[in-house]
């Protein structure tokens, strides 16, 4: 089965490979108001018989930053990287963090049964399990 993705004509980065040496051209104080950096979610999704297994990256966000939504067969990770204060009387000579907000909405193949989903979140990975919905799931008859 090939894998679709939606063109996102501001991450043309595995299309340009020149990409890497042109940001390396312009000052890190205008790459933050560029906002330069990927603003997309990472993630990793597994299939078992029952349930989804998603996982995103999400480093430098705190876990009540985060939220979660479902809807049918849609996942939605929203979440807010807040910047640090800078210390006082200190001049910013480099800054490639990024910060504000983001999210993600990814959909799958079936219906997801909201009550038995269970999130856990360390490290800078919310690890998400997604039970499949019963009624949507299909049902293998054998022939007698």
């Amino acid at each position: 089965m090939a894998n679709l993705t939606r063109f996102d004509p501001f991450h043309l980065r595995r299309l340009d490979p020149f990409e890497d040496m042109v940001r390396d051209l312009v000052p890190t104080s205008l790459r933050s108001v560029m906002r330069w950096q990927e603003p997309a979610i990472p993630v990793e999704v597994q299939e078992l018989d029952n349930a989804y297994l998603v996982t995103a990256e999400l480093p430098g966000v705190k876990k009540e930053d985060i939220d979660i939504s479902i809807a049918g067969n849609q996942i939605t990770i929203s979440a807010e990287a807040k910047q640090e204060k800078m210390v006082e009387n200190a001049k910013e000579w480099c800054n490639e963090r990024s910060f504000g907000k983001f999210s993600r909405t990814v959909q799958l193949p079936l219906e997801i049964e909201e009550n038995g989903a269970d999130a856990s979140y360390a490290d800078g990975l919310l690890h998400l399990t997604l039970p499949k919905k019963p009624s949507s799931m299909t049902k293998r008859l054998e022939i007698h």
